[in-house]
């Protein structure tokens, strides 16, 4: 199966000391970075490369799902591109497999804008999403920005 790591979602507790790393000290660039600091979007970002993104979810998006919101975990989930058709054949896998899908079909941006995604978990409890971009016919075309 082809696939691409689209993004991962780190969960931070101090939003502005991670922008600041990430952006003057590795100086990835930021996205939607004034949206967020307007409320417009949940989270920024920064881009490590033409495909590739790391989303900062602040504490008051992990914060519910952690219980307690004592053990945050530095990882929030990763992300896997497919094309439609693969997303689609992975989708009945799941579904034959018994794999409850915990959220979606549902847009969602990424590195390459808004997808279509779906979120489920490994068996030692991982949470991951996949998803396929309108318009791209393989994960390479992603790569190739077709």
């Amino acid at each position: 199966m082809e696939c691409l790591i689209d993004h991962i979602a780190l969960n931070v507790e101090d939003d502005e000391k991670m922008l600041t790393f990430y952006s003057q000290v590795l100086l990835f660039a930021t996205e939607r970075l004034e949206e967020y600091r307007r409320g417009d979007v949940p989270f920024p970002s920064v881009r490590l490369n033409a495909d590739m993104i790391i989303d900062l979810f602040p504490k008051k998006m992990w914060q519910k799902n952690s219980g307690t919101g004592q053990n945050r975990g530095e990882l929030n989930h990763f992300c896997i591109v497919l094309n439609k058709e693969a997303w689609e054949n992975l989708l009945e896998r799941l579904q034959t497999n018994k794999v409850a899908i915990e959220e979606g079909p549902v847009p969602r941006w990424g590195a390459h804008g808004t997808g279509i995604s779906i979120y489920f978990r490994d068996p030692e409890g991982n949470f991951i999403e996949t998803r396929y971009y309108e318009g791209h016919n393989s994960a390479a075309e992603c790569l190739l920005g077709s």
